[in-house]
């Protein structure tokens, strides 16, 4: 079996998938080597397991909303795209969505997967609470507030498998999204707080070496007034008006210029389309806001290097956050996303010069990406690290959620 982008192989002795959390329960516990996957969406291997892998699709998402404390619970193994539409329905909204919304719930908070918005932390921080299944098949529930919720949070599957996510919510609202082109770098870098901060998410798409940032993207919350954003003067886009029945990827898209609500307009793809053709890399680095600006000049640097092999970078913020694993740990930081073509080797080449460039900045690898750096060299990003694998070792003594990627990345 291989990852969505099929340039990772699993290595896992078999696949389970249990209908119920009684089920994983005493597959957790008759198994000496077991971690959960999800929709496959890393680009590593991050949910790999030389045991038992574990599909948690097949348990039903049993979606439980209330309305008191403003949260609902959900399946850990449920897909955004799912729970949207339910929330939508009874007019209610999560802060914040990822690119795709086809992603699971789980692996999106154990990874620390974001959207954009100078306001919004990332989609771990929507977590009030979590029931997760532990080595000799108890179920244990951590809830905010704990002292070990900031750990197991963005957990990267090291202190079992989260069965049932608990999620803040609030009320529905719209949005309508618009489309920009053409930013010449220099106003872009001189305008970027003002840039980021004119619309409730905004995305901007680029490649490195020409003159101009090529795509950007504002969607703005039509419940709150709309700032100002004339002094940037923006060039207008094409409003990516494509048929939906046609191959161009384009028609992928939410639609823009036509206000809409949340649910079918913070993803960047309808949550009822499968996602974009799969022919693709991802690495993804997020670095604090005031580096920014040395972050692209270096890339600029490279852009002979990282172009040819470059479908598009995507560039978002997101607020600061308290969970110890989360890139954005008591810093707002900018994600600089990089969707590279299908070849593998070129791309290593590109992304390891590009970690060794930008970790002493104190840029983050996105853990749900291609990641070269080891524990030694991610360890000093980190403030908390040492809590952290102390924590995850209380809760599995045994390692029987540890795979290769623990222990290169997180343990050494």
């Amino acid at each position: 079996m291989q990852n969505w982008a099929g340039n990772y192989a699993f290595t896992a002795a078999r696949l389970d998938r249990p209908s119920s959390i009684d089920e994983l329960r005493r597959l957790i516990a008759a198994s000496p080597r077991i971690r959960a996957v999800g929709t496959r969406h890393s680009f590593n291997g991050i949910a790999d397991t030389p045991g038992v892998m574990v599909d948690l699709s097949g348990i039903a998402p049993d979606i439980v909303i209330d309305r008191a404390r403003l949260t609902v619970t959900v399946g850990a193994g449920t897909s955004y795209s799912v729970l949207i539409d339910r929330l939508q329905q009874e007019g209610l909204a999560l802060h914040n969505l990822a690119s795709l919304p086809h992603i699971s719930i789980a692996g999106a908070v154990a990874t620390a997967t974001h959207g954009s918005g100078d306001r919004n932390q990332t989609l771990a921080s929507a977590v009030a609470g979590l029931e997760l299944v532990a080595s000799d098949g108890s179920v244990r529930h951590v809830v905010r507030g704990d002292p070990d919720f900031p750990a197991v949070v963005v957990g990267l599957g090291a202190f079992g498998i989260v069965s049932r996510v608990t999620l803040d919510v609030g009320p529905s609202f719209d949005i309508r999204q618009d489309s920009f082109v053409d930013m010449p770098w220099d106003d872009l870098l001189g305008n970027f707080d003002a840039l980021t901060s004119a619309a409730y998410s905004v995305s901007i798409f680029t490649k490195w070496s020409a003159a101009t940032a090529g795509r950007i993207w504002l969607k703005t919350r039509l419940d709150v007034p709309e700032p100002e954003i004339a002094s940037l003067r923006l060039r207008p886009g094409p409003p990516y008006a494509v048929p939906a029945t046609s191959p161009d990827p384009l028609a992928r898209l939410n639609p823009f210029g036509v206000p809409g609500p949340w649910s079918e307009r913070l993803a960047h793809s309808p949550p009822h389309l499968p996602p974009t053709p799969a022919e693709q890399i991802q690495s993804e680095y997020l670095i604090a806001r005031p580096r920014f600006a040395e972050a692209v000049a270096i890339i600029r640097a490279m852009a002979d290097r990282v172009d040819p092999v470059l479908h598009v970078t995507e560039i978002r913020t997101m607020a600061a956050d308290e969970l110890w694993l989360s890139p954005a740990y008591r810093q707002d930081t900018i994600g600089i996303h990089f969707t590279w073509k299908f070849e593998a080797e070129a791309v290593a080449a590109v992304t390891r010069e590009l970690e060794a460039a930008l970790i002493p900045l104190g840029a983050k690898p996105h853990w749900g990406k291609l990641i070269h750096a080891d524990a030694a060299a991610l360890a000093p990003l980190y403030p908390r690290i040492a809590e952290f694998r102390a924590c995850a070792r209380r809760y599995d003594p045994d390692g029987k959620f540890r795979n290769a990627f623990l222990d290169k990345h997180v343990f050494g």
